[in-house]
């Protein structure tokens, strides 16, 4: 889009395309009401939404609360996953016989259910916040370690032989050619590091939370489950999908800062 656009035509252009799907979003929310209303459906069974705003409303104090747990769980293992698994990325592509020795462990450790290992996370490092961040750290370190080592394994060759003839040090290659040009790769582990952070803080949650005020949304969900409190279930679960969301979008808008002045899969189209 070219920047001679007046804001009247952009405020249509970005009307035409939230329209849609605000249509579709009241359709189904109202079919959803008017389908349980007609059926007489239990609330213990299909709620209807208004049920599941009033169980949210009813229960705000809690479910912020459970909210912000699990936000502050899944940011931590998140930066974890970033960390590690770009450090990891950048071991393993300086040298291919570290890559063929450890790589494939990786994959092992990755093809390994969470659900297996977090019984001996739990040992190891007792139930709680240490446990739930860990969890949530080994699910979203394999898409950081493959995608950032792909990306630094896709660098052009031509540069590298340029860096080469210049007599460049590994150092300087990888910190000056290798890993400005994996960046769009690391932006895509972030984009799925990021949800999978989510559900990796509720599945640890599930397994390794402490329940009690201070409970995230996994236990938040077990605890509605268990009494079939389901308006106030399906309100967990809508707030943990919000938190993905908007996780994802917090993502998805660095990647825009970060390549949209260079990178094709970012830069603007123009009209």
């Amino acid at each position: 889009m070219e920047d001679g656009v007046s804001p009247g035509l952009r405020f249509l252009l970005l009307l035409r395309q939230l329209v849609p799907p605000l249509v579709a979003f009241i359709v189904f929310i109202g079919g959803w009401e008017l389908l349980c209303a007609l059926t007489h459906a239990p609330a213990y069974l299909v709620p209807k939404p208004s049920d599941i705003v009033k169980a949210a409303y009813e229960n705000r104090a809690g479910l912020w609360v459970s909210v912000r747990t699990t936000t502050f769980e899944a940011v931590l293992g998140f930066v974890l996953s970033i960390f590690l698994g770009i450090a990891g990325a950048v071991l393993l592509a300086s040298s291919k016989w570290i890559e063929k020795a450890v790589y494939p462990y990786a994959i092992i450790l990755q093809t390994i259910p969470i659900v297996a290992v977090a019984p001996l996370i739990v040992i190891w490092f007792d139930a709680g916040m240490n446990a739930i961040v860990i969890i949530t750290f080994l699910i979203g370190f394999f898409p950081m370690l493959s995608n950032t080592l792909i990306g630094l394994n896709s660098t052009d060759q031509n540069m590298s032989n340029l860096f080469y003839l210049y007599n460049a040090s590994g150092f300087q290659t990888m910190l000056k050619l290798r890993i400005p040009a994996a960046l769009p790769y690391i932006v895509a582990g972030l984009k799925i590091s990021c949800t999978l952070s989510v559900v990796g803080a509720i599945v640890g949650e599930y397994i390794a939370g402490i329940g009690g005020g201070q409970g995230g949304l996994g236990y938040a969900i077990t605890y509605a489950a268990a009494r079939l409190k389901t308006p106030y279930l399906f309100a967990c679960g809508l707030s943990a999908s919000a938190l993905g969301i908007i996780f994802f979008l917090l993502v998805n808008a660095f990647a825009k800062w970060l390549l949209s002045s260079w990178h094709e899969s970012e830069m603007k189209k123009e009209s």
